[in-house]
């Protein structure tokens, strides 16, 4: 059984208390809302996630106070960050994971991505994938499928030429300058960079340190649609679904993108990062 799982079922514990305290059936309840009893039951069961407007309706139905109403909601959003570790998503290896992306991918209209460590995976070179993923394998003292993972990655990148999608790419100056890979390996990515920046759905845009800032860059995210927030941590992976916990994240990109390079300067600054690993002539 899983933590999601977990969650779920005392979450609909606390609601399965609260009808009882209120001295309703199932059947009573679902009556009130307008629901088929099969939903109250799936709810309090933990077999769905409810969603603010359920919880709402639910705590007005058993006639809550305000204060538990308002809780029960808070703590609907904590169980809606969904938490995946990456031991337990890459024990079978990189591709599986990678394999998912390419689904997610394809089925999102409209990303947007800000990295502040790393190029993003669907810019990558196989080159410079193919070191991300073998650093990771060392640091982690177990080896994996890195050259499948890396074949995943750029068959994940085929949707960059869908006109159908479209993508914006935020990306800080540390990000682009991270010694991850041997200098040859990252001058190839930039000049990538540079030739993906053509692309009419592709918009780049760099923030050099020197931007002044509107807040702290902490860490990267990606926002697929506005249904879906990724966020990477050391130790695992938070898929944050719920609207109001989207929003922070949309308005956070919007100010960081306000304040980066567009369009020719972008291009600019990312060709000049590049002049500076060419090797010199003799």
């Amino acid at each position: 059984m899983t933590d999601e799982h977990d969650g779920r079922a005392g979450f609909g514990n606390r609601l399965r208390r609260l009808r009882e305290d209120a001295e309703l059936s199932g059947k009573e309840l679902a009556e009130r809302l307008g629901w088929p009893a099969s939903k109250v039951s799936r709810l309090e069961n933990g077999r769905q996630t409810a969603s603010a407007q359920d919880v709402r309706a639910w705590a007005e139905a058993v006639d809550t106070t305000a204060e538990v109403r308002d809780e029960l909601v808070a703590d609907l959003r904590s169980l809606r960050v969904e938490y995946a570790t990456w031991r337990r998503q890459l024990r079978t290896g990189f591709a599986p994971v990678q394999r998912a992306h390419v689904v997610l991918s394809h089925a999102t209209t409209h990303l947007r991505s800000m990295t502040t460590a790393i190029v993003p995976g669907l810019l990558q070179t196989t080159d410079y994938a193919r070191h991300m993923f073998s650093g990771v394998s060392k640091f982690d003292g177990e080896p994996k499928d890195v050259e499948e993972a890396v074949r995943s990655r750029m068959r994940r990148q085929e949707v960059l030429y869908d006109p159908e999608h479209k993508f914006q790419f935020l990306m800080t100056e540390g990000a682009l300058r991270a010694r991850l890979c041997p200098p040859a390996v990252l001058r190839a990515q930039l000049d990538r960079l540079l030739v993906l920046s053509g692309l009419e759905n592709v918009e780049l845009a760099v923030i050099p340190f020197s931007t002044r800032l509107p807040i702290a860059a902490d860490h990267g995210f990606a926002i697929f649609d506005d249904t879906l927030v990724l966020v990477e941590t050391i130790g695992a992976e938070l898929a944050i679904r719920d609207r109001d916990d989207i929003v922070p994240y949309e308005r956070t990109f919007n100010a960081f993108w306000d304040v980066a390079l567009h369009g020719q300067e972008a291009f600019d600054f990312i060709a000049a990062l590049a002049l500076e690993l060419t090797p010199p002539s003799r």
